[in-house]
């Protein structure tokens, strides 16, 4: 039995589970199984691994995407190039040997291009955590000009939810929320942008699959804007990670 899963704290909110589990059971999969495995520290990884020795790889949710790298023996060049990881192979034979990869990356750009235009260029990013980085990744990749946005700036370069006037949600195109705000358990959430300068030309894309509509997607809705939510990203970054996990690279 092979053993796959994913870490981060909490894990309630993650559907992750279920779609491997059903994966496995519609393939036909029998030799494999997927857990959640919440860890309150991520320095606990390393006991993680050696009390499972059938665990063969993992996926990374908040908050541990920047973090987990220092515990890594290799990196996939385009996670390096992104600064997160949220797919680790975990290769053992005279000694186990971590490697990370990026699949947000992969998740995130396809359900993009599909309503994406040539006049969306430019965009806000909300929240400055591991998966924000794979966000401004793609958007550099496609020539759009991006700013971050955080309750706690650390520096000029990145806007607070305080600097985000009517006038500047009306310049902009597409809005990607990287935050938890609005997931489960707290659906009631949503970030502070004046949402009422929205309109039926911008895009709002959350990051958030739990629940299928946050608050900060039915706004957008509200005003005839195009709204995606993470559920085809998580779903099209597991394919991703599956196949990475199942890949005959050698480190």
């Amino acid at each position: 039995m092979r053993k796959f899963g994913l870490i981060g704290f909490p894990l309630e909110h993650s559907f992750s589970k279920g779609y491997f589990s059903e994966k496995f059971k519609v393939s036909g999969i029998f030799d494999c199984s997927y857990d959640n495995y919440p860890l309150d520290d991520i320095n606990k990884l390393n006991n993680l691994i050696e009390e499972n020795p059938d665990l063969f790889g993992l996926n990374v949710t908040i908050p541990y995407k920047q973090s987990v790298i220092p515990l890594l023996d290799e990196i996939d060049k385009e996670a390096s190039e992104i600064g997160a990881v949220n797919a680790i192979k975990i290769y053992r034979r005279n000694k186990v040997l971590l490697k990370g990869y990026n699949t947000d990356v992969y998740g995130f750009e396809k359900p993009l291009l599909k309503v994406l235009k040539k006049d969306h260029k430019t965009a806000l990013i909300l929240g400055t955590g591991g998966a924000s980085k794979a966000v401004a990744y793609i958007l550099k990749k496609h020539s759009i000009d991006y700013k971050f946005v955080s309750r706690k700036p650390k520096n000029r370069e990145i806007l607070s939810y305080g600097d985000v006037s009517k006038d500047i949600i009306a310049r902009i195109d597409i809005i990607v929320n990287t935050s938890p705000l609005g997931m489960y358990p707290d659906p009631d959430e949503k970030p502070d942008i004046p949402y009422d300068s929205l309109n039926e030309n911008h895009i709002l894309y959350d990051l958030i699959y739990n629940p299928e509509k946050t608050l900060f997607l039915a706004e957008g809705e509200r005003r005839h804007a195009t709204i995606i939510n993470g559920l085809p990203m998580l779903h099209l970054q597991a394919e991703k990670a599956w196949e990475i996990w199942n890949s005959r690279e050698n480190l």
